[in-house]
This record gives structure tokens, C-alpha cells and sequence, in this order.
């Protein structure tokens, strides 16, 4: 089990213990029974496309600092998936997209091998049509329009070398 989000209870301020609820193992409080549930964390990412061209960022930050991605990161509590994906890439690039469709669904591996949730993987293409002039901030410091032919080397993570290798078999011989 991994280390529990709380230590102390959040409504009476007891120490938690570890204790078998549900068929697992969960930080239980002993005075008012509280049971923290961990929640798996979930993420959105955008294969977006301009014609023969996807949108890729450069990480600014860990994991996978300055390799290149498809742009995306964490939804907040209370927003929908694709709400989350356009805010993602304003964020990251001041790109105001429209989703197309939900492509696949990975596992949010972490570093012992264990998955810590989920990420989302949507097409979407520039909501105005054109290739806005990209405006790093937040998790990327460098963002840029690629063909097939033309990819970066380094690409992080899992999901990204997925979606790019399929988005390379639809794509017209030239």
C-alpha cells in the first residue's frame, strides 16, 4: 500500500490506521470511523491536429523534463474531461481547441510500476482553424507543430508514443 494521503483524521484529528475495509487496506480512523478512500488521479491529453501536422510540447517540469509530449495534465475537482483538456492547452500554450473524440484510455504509471490513475486521450484540432501563435507557459517550455516525418526523438511517456504511432498509420503516403 502506498503512504496514505492523511496522517491524522480529517474531522477529529486522531491518528489513522491501517486497517482491512472493503477488502483492503485503508487509512481508518479508530475514534469516529473515518475511512479515507485514495481516489486515482485522472489526466486529459490532446493529439491535436492542423491538417498533416500534431501539436507537441516540451516538458518544462518532471516527469520526463524536457522531453517532448502531447499536451495535457490533471482535471481539477468538479471538471469535465474535456473542459479540462482546453484549459490544459490555453494553459500550456494559448491554444483555444474544439474536441473531436476520445481516442483511448492509459493507465497513470508511476515510478514503482503501480498505476496511480488514468489519462484521457482526446483528438481536438485549433478552434480557429489556423496555427494561433503557440505561447509557452505553465508545464511547457516549447511547443511546436510536427509532421510523421519530422518527430522529435525524445518523446515521453507511454501515451504519447501510442497515439503519435497510430496517427502516423492514418496519415496519406507522400
Amino acid at each position: 500500500m502506498s503512504r496514505p494521503d492523511f496522517v491524522y483524521c480529517p474531522y477529529c484529528g486522531s491518528t489513522l490506521e491501517i486497517r482491512e475495509v472493503y477488502r483492503q487496506q485503508r487509512p481508518v480512523c479508530p475514534n469516529c470511523r473515518f475511512v479515507h478512500f485514495q481516489d486515482p488521479k485522472v489526466a486529459v491529453i490532446g493529439l491535436v491536429t492542423h491538417g498533416p501536422q500534431v501539436l507537441l510540447i516540451r516538458r518544462a517540469v518532471e516527469p520526463a523534463k524536457g522531453m517532448w509530449a502531447l499536451p495535457g495534465g490533471y482535471m481539477d475537482a468538479g471538471e469535465m474531461p474535456e473542459a479540462a483538456l482546453q484549459r490544459e492547452l490555453l494553459e500550456e500554450v494559448g491554444l483555444q481547441v474544439k474536441i473531436q473524440a476520445v481516442l483511448d484510455i492509459f493507465p497513470m504509471v508511476v515510478a514503482n510500476g503501480r498505476s496511480q490513475g488514468i489519462v484521457l486521450a482526446y483528438h481536438a484540432i485549433p478552434a480557429q482553424g489556423d496555427q494561433t501563435a503557440l505561447v509557452c507557459d505553465d508545464d511547457a517550455c516549447e511547443a511546436g507543430w510536427f509532421t510523421t516525418t519530422h518527430l522529435p526523438a525524445e518523446l515521453a511517456f507511454e501515451s504519447t508514443q501510442t497515439l503519435l504511432a497510430q496517427w502516423h498509420t492514418q496519415q496519406p503516403a507522400v
